[in-house]
């Protein structure tokens, strides 16, 4: 039996609530398409990086001898190891869908080298991490300084060490590699050694640190060797202090890392189904609901600079190049995935279609390869891609993977029956029923699917069609004879019979197109056609860094922002807004001067995907005013030679953040950090352009409490104006400012530092 159906029936056991399984990815061939394309695309960007890269810092850190010197990029700038995890999983999973061998043979050699450091290491542990063996010593002792992302100064270990805990596990799962399961066990019992003089406090203080899904890790630990205390594990690396607040069905999320948090949530809802902790998985749920409900746009994706904004307030969204990060989605998916199949409601499926299709499909490039990292809905801006040798960011390592599993909830089934979720052109081999299902689509182009079965023999059975959300005037027939629909909109339609050898199904529906607004009631909206966003290109014009280099900002597009104002708007009656597109071709429409087509096919241009809708009175006032704070705020832009928004994950980092006895957190719609030591950042003064640091605080900054250095001098303080401060730049290509806290009080909490050209 399937190493995912042994795990499937461990998860939902006999309860009549949990009769919905999986099928391998073996079981499921994609025959053509947007996602079988996006299949083969990734297999390129796969086979073109090179293991032994990968495999470097482990090897560094196990002190064995190096078969090549690592990438760089965030490979070799303190998330060492990561990519190694993630490309685990997505050979593992592209092995499993496609069957090409060259993909287990990288495996093998992979896993079989991480089992000769973990050899050499000698306790079980195996890692990439910079100067791992001290790091790990120190947590050990109970030393411990933790922040949202740094870890003893040292970036998401935990998140890195995850990556390889899930890869260990997915080429065991989804490729069989028995040597995987050992390795990963062993790892597993040196983390248990490594936290057993942990107080609970302790481990609380150090799961503040962003950690993956690291206590789902555990769950899979306990599933594949039944041994309670990894499931024991689980449960006490959960991280509490998001687990409480939505048990009290607490909103807490506004101001948080988004991909810091989804992870855990899996975990939650994997721990629930193994000890039937209903709690567990009614947090779960309510969190999965929340962000997808109220903290989602159109296309699937959520947060602003890697952060949640407020439910009410979407405005920095529209504004941001920076918008919805691709591992926000992977990791919304794969919690879909898992309360689809505990609850056997496909409600979660109207979301995760939506996502799919619109984030997911668009976030890789469809013939050039490349992942996105921020997908912006500020109109008229664009998003860089990775490339192979480059770009080692985190939404490289999940885009791996994003597109090796497209064939995992095409189909579901019970004990007997099938269910048919996702109108995706593939195969299913359902071998224990002697069936072969091949459907037959060209969706979301032609509203039709055909799905052919061929038995070994007659048999009786239900075969349960997806009535999507979307769908209008569902149609099914069976053999040409149409068939009763006994279902609604996010509900399945069953057709129980005893099937023939040849019999076929069709399904028909039609679509139609609608204005879906953000989620804060502003007046921002999408065309979304059935379950696909429309979008528009706009330009291909200043797409600086198109394709990223190796900067450490690489992922961030560096080209012009047009101003807001200038954006295309829905100007007179909101009835006639959806009137005045006109269909111009197959998903294709005529809004003016624009055409609309679906987002994912959109590339290597500028676009617009969510239009301002207005009366005519209320369009010339908004004109404008956002014209005049448009106008504002470009400038100041354009005056910043750099800039740091403290207490924002990737800002720090990029900034070279350090800090001892420090917090941050999110207050009156900012991000801010303060000390009751000292923190520091390193600004990049190009061309010793910068003349001033303009330092803001959401507290008054007296001098008293806190100083400041520039490259380790005191700093000439030209200004002081209650909540903001103005220090006079030195003349260097590099800037390190350090704030130092005064008498052991807690300083202002810092929300920005600006590096200007001027006053």
């Amino acid at each position: 039996m399937n190493v995912l159906r042994i795990i499937a029936l461990l998860l939902f056991g006999v309860s009549a609530r949990a009769q919905m399984q999986p099928f391998a990815l073996q079981d499921v061939r994609l025959t053509g398409g947007a996602f079988m394309n996006a299949q083969d695309v990734d297999l390129k960007y796969i086979l073109a990086l090179d293991p032994d890269k990968l495999l470097a810092p482990y090897l560094i850190d196990a002190g064995l001898p190096l078969k090549a010197q690592r990438y760089g990029n965030w490979e070799s700038s303190g998330l060492d190891g990561h990519i190694g995890g993630h490309y685990l999983s997505a050979l593992a999973m592209m092995y499993a869908s496609t069957g090409n061998t060259e993909l287990k043979k990288r495996l093998d050699y992979m896993v079989t080298e991480l089992a000769r450091c973990q050899a050499k290491n000698g306790n079980g542990y195996v890692g990439g991490i910079p100067q791992g063996k001290l790091f790990w010593e120190r947590i050990h002792k109970g030393d411990i300084d933790g922040s949202s992302f740094g870890l003893n100064n040292t970036w998401v270990p935990l998140y890195n060490i995850h990556k390889l805990f899930a890869g260990l596990r997915d080429a065991y799962e989804y490729a069989g590699n028995q040597q995987a399961k050992l390795v990963l066990v062993g790892l597993g019992d040196w983390f248990i050694e490594l936290i057993k003089p942990l107080s609970e406090e302790q481990i609380q203080q150090v799961l503040r640190t962003e950690h993956g899904g690291i206590n789902e890790t555990f769950a899979d630990l306990y599933i594949l060797t039944k041994n309670k205390r990894y499931l024991e594990t689980a449960q006490k690396i959960s991280h509490r202090s998001l687990l409480n607040s939505l048990l009290e069905k607490q909103d807490k999320l506004t101001g948080l890392h988004a991909n810091t948090q989804i992870p855990k949530v899996i975990g939650f809802e994997k721990i629930a189904t193994l000890t039937g902790n209903t709690d567990w998985s009614d947090a779960a749920q309510f969190f999965w609901h929340n962000v997808s409900g109220t903290r989602s746009v159109a296309f699937g994706g959520n947060s602003v600079r890697e952060h949640f904004n407020p439910i009410n307030d979407f405005s920095q969204m529209v504004k941001s190049n920076q918008g919805p990060e691709t591992c926000n989605s992977y990791n919304m998916l794969r919690l879909s995935k898992a309360l689809f199949l505990d609850k056997a409601d496909p409600t979660y499926l109207d979301f995760y279609e939506r996502a799919l299709y619109n984030h997911i499909l668009s976030s890789q490039h469809p013939q050039k390869g490349g992942f996105v990292y921020f997908t912006p809905i500020r109109p008229n801006h664009y998003r860089v891609y990775s490339q192979p040798q480059t770009s080692m960011w985190c939404c490289v390592g999940s885009g791996l993977e994003n597109h090796t599993k497209y064939g995992e909830l095409i189909y579901s089934h019970s004990d007997n029956d099938l269910f048919v979720n996702l109108l995706i052109p593939s195969t299913l081999h359902w071998k224990e029923k002697g069936l072969k299902l091949t459907q037959n689509t060209t969706f979301p182009y032609k509203n039709e699917s055909g799905l052919a079965l061929q038995l070994t023999k007659p048999q009786t059975f239900a075969v349960n069609i997806r009535y999507p959300k979307w769908a209008e005037k569902l149609e099914i027939l069976v053999n040409g004879k149409a068939q009763k629909i006994d279902g609604k909109p996010s509900e399945y339609v069953s057709i129980n019979r005893k099937w023939q050898k040849a019999d076929v199904i069709t399904v028909r529906f039609q679509t139609a197109t609608h204005l879906e607004y953000l989620p804060d009631g502003s007046n921002w909206a999408a065309f979304v056609h059935g379950p696909i966003v429309l979008a528009a290109k706009t330009s291909t014009d200043d797409l600086v860094g198109l394709f990223a280099d190796d900067s450490r900002m690489g992922h961030e597009t560096k080209g012009k922002l047009y101003p807001v104002t200038s954006a295309y708007a829905l100007v007179g009656n909101a009835d006639q807004y959806i009137s005045r597109i006109k269909p111009v071709g197959n998903l294709t429409f005529s809004l003016d001067s624009l055409t609309l087509q679906p987002f994912y096919e959109i590339h290597d241009a500028r676009y617009q995907m969510y239009f301002q809708t207005f009366s005519q009175t209320s369009f010339d006032e908004q004109k404008a005013k956002l014209k005049q704070q448009e106008a504002e705020a470009l400038a100041l832009e354009a005056r910043t030679v750099d800039k740091v928004n403290c207490g924002e994950q990737q800002p720090e980092v990029d900034h070279a953040f350090k800090g001892e006895k420090t917090q941050s957190g999110y207050d009156d719609e900012r991000f801010w950090r303060n000390t009751r030591s000292f923190i520091s950042y390193q600004l990049q003064n190009r061309n010793r352009v910068g003349k001033f640091l303009v330092i803001s605080a959401l507290d008054s900054i007296k001098a008293g409490d806190v100083s400041f250095l520039l490259n380790d001098k005191p700093a000439e303080i030209i200004a002081s104006d209650g909540k903001i401060i103005r220090l006079k730049a030195v003349d260097d290509e590099v800037i390190t400012l350090k704030i130092i806290a005064q008498n052991g009080k807690n300083t202002p909490r810092f929300s920005q530092i600006r590096l200007l050209n001027d006053h």
